[in-house]
């Protein structure tokens, strides 16, 4: 499975003497995308720093590296590079676009872990990376397909449909989010 994935961040900071200020760099590495002005003395403006600190809210979070045991060792991965978990019987599948491992846990367990992480239930068996998907369209039995990168689909039943609302912080067309 591939964790989430997070977009390279483009960001400048201006200071017009080239000094340096290690808290405005810190905080520039952490932020999606920023843009900070400089006061000659070095100092981050009120604006700056306003700004600054609202981008932070919307970039996206650092991705967690979490330990899995499996098949008798114990391997750390990243939860950015997981692209979906599918349960088959009693255990789950963690998959990657390449690879994927297989957990003794319950879909119920993984998902309650996994839901504050980016991760959304489209179906009873099946949790998706918020971060890999890239296109839904309606399927006339009121179902959706869902794409994630690499053209995998997986269907989202009727169910779980109200938690498609959370792969977008607000929606933008005609009818906006249909459902």
């Amino acid at each position: 499975m591939n964790k989430l994935k997070l977009s390279s961040a483009e960001r400048a900071v201006s200071n017009p003497e080239g000094a340096s200020d290690s808290l405005v760099d810190d905080m520039a590495q952490h932020s999606c995308a920023s843009l900070v002005i400089v006061r000659e003395t070095a100092e981050p403006t009120v604006g700056s720093t306003e700004t600054l600190l609202g981008l932070q809210a919307f970039a996206k979070p650092q991705s967690f590296r979490v330990a899995i045991k499996t098949t008798g060792r114990i391997l750390f991965i990243n939860l950015g590079d997981v692209v979906s978990v599918q349960a088959k019987g009693k255990c789950v599948y963690l998959q990657w676009k390449a690879s994927s491992y297989l957990l003794r846990e319950s879909i119920s367990d993984v998902a309650e872990k996994l839901e504050t992480h980016g991760f959304i239930r489209i179906h009873r068996s099946v949790l998706v990376n918020t971060s890999f998907v890239k296109e839904i369209r309606p399927l006339s039995t009121g179902e959706y397909c869902l794409r994630v990168d690499g053209g995998k689909e997986y269907t989202v039943t009727r169910t779980y449909k109200k938690n498609l609302k959370c792969l977008a912080e607000f929606w933008i067309g005609t009818g906006a989010f249909p459902g």
